[in-house]
């Protein structure tokens, strides 16, 4: 069995959303992937701290978040940052999907989140990152 883990960094500046999105992909969103750890950041300096020092696999940011939002942010990661771990945008309504497409971001997920859904999307933007997948 594989000791390795997977770095996943949950941007909002509620604990509560957090919580929600740590809880709904799980320690590990499939049987194929190392496990997760979770780096929490409630603030845009906590981000760019662990995305400038490489800490992150894979960053989850809410959309909502005050007083920059996960979008602008996963912009400005995208524009700015040589070698961005993938994004993934958390949001409010199915509506707002579009803009992830402007963010860049690799994936959305909408709340209220499907632990199902939000585990595969996740599975899905690790599978497609330069990270190891576990066999067996």
């Amino acid at each position: 069995m594989s000791t390795q883990t997977t770095k996943i960094l949950v941007f909002s500046h509620r604990p509560e959303v957090r919580e929600t999105i740590i809880t709904a992909v799980g320690r590990r969103p499939a049987p194929d992937l190392p496990r997760v750890e979770y780096i929490e950041a409630s603030a845009i300096a906590d981000v760019l701290y662990e995305v400038d020092n490489g800490t992150a696999d894979l960053l989850i940011l809410d959309g909502e978040a005050q007083p920059t939002g996960g979008m602008g942010l996963a912009r400005q990661l995208k524009d700015e940052i040589a070698n961005c771990p993938p994004i993934v945008v958390a949001v409010r309504r199915k509506d707002d999907r579009w803009l992830a497409t402007w963010s860049q971001a690799e994936a959305v997920l909408v709340h209220p989140l499907d632990p199902l859904a939000a585990a595969e999307t996740v599975a899905e933007v690790l599978r497609g990152s330069a990270l190891p997948v576990v066999k067996g």
